[in-house]
């Protein structure tokens, strides 16, 4: 599964949200991907009025963040749209009122993002609803790891540097071997936010069997997260090379195929 997070590339657009819909249906992702906050719970009071330049203006952090909301308005459309483009979507979920909010919705899983695994509350609501969970781990040591998949008992772990974007040198994609190891029963995945496609490709050799990554129209475009982002071109090359890694991995037996007989017979 290939999961396009638009995360807040939409800047408060609804149009530009649609744009990244349509990308990711393009690239023939399986599921896009919103975040859903209550800014007045999830940003902190120290930041609350720090002052922050935005392309509107100067304007509280709180502001801000209020501005780059979508409301139920929105995620109707948002509901709507992609049920015409025929793509699922989802969110992160990041307090209980956002999880109230978008559960009304006929989303395949909820996702789980690294900031709030240690949110234990959040993670037992999240577990009553009975929708299946996707959880990220970056930033998170081992022991909140256990401690959070115990109280969630997620469908997949995402093992991630939380870096945007990521340093090669800390990506440590051998852990999502060690993560198969310790949750046999987990599907184990990577939410990439390193610059390239490469490393996702590595990461499904690992066995990674999910796959995220931010995506945008341009790197060039205003939001703290598009340096991490992937335009198009790399969206759908990378879709579509993921999609061929267990052919290219083929089988172990030693065959000389027929396409290579013609060959065989004018070179020996």
């Amino acid at each position: 599964m290939f999961i396009a997070e638009v995360g807040i590339n939409h800047n408060g657009s609804l149009e530009l949200a649609k744009e990244l819909i349509d990308l990711a249906v393009r690239s023939k992702c399986d599921v896009v991907k919103f975040q859903k906050r209550n800014p007045d719970i999830c940003v902190p009071e120290d930041q609350k009025n720090k002052l922050k330049e935005t392309p509107w203006g100067v304007m509280t952090y709180l502001d801000y963040k209020k501005k780059i909301e979508f409301s139920e308005v929105e995620y109707d459309e948002i509901d709507r749209y992609c049920k015409t483009q025929g793509i699922q979507w989802t969110a992160s979920v990041w307090d209980e009122d956002s999880l109230v909010f978008i559960t009304q919705y006929d989303i395949p899983f909820i996702k789980v993002p690294s900031a709030k695994i240690t949110d234990i509350d959040l993670l037992e609501k999240i577990k009553s609803t009975g929708i299946k969970s996707v959880m990220s781990c970056g930033m998170s040591t081992e022991e909140e790891i256990d401690v959070a998949v115990k109280v969630l008992d997620p469908m997949a772990i995402l093992w991630c540097n939380s870096s945007y974007p990521a340093k090669d040198s800390e990506l440590n994609l051998n852990v999502i071997q060690y993560l198969k190891w310790k949750y046999p029963s987990t599907k184990i995945g990577y939410s990439g936010h390193e610059e390239g496609i490469s490393a996702c490709i590595v990461a499904k050799t690992l066995g990674a069997e999910i796959i995220e990554r931010h995506i945008t129209l341009s790197r060039s475009m205003w939001s703290t997260d598009q340096a991490a982002s992937l335009i198009y071109d790399q969206t759908w090359r990378l879709v579509r090379d993921l999609n061929k890694i267990n052919i290219w991995k083929g089988e172990t037996e030693i065959t000389v195929f027929d396409s290579e007989e013609k060959i065989r017979k004018k070179l020996r």
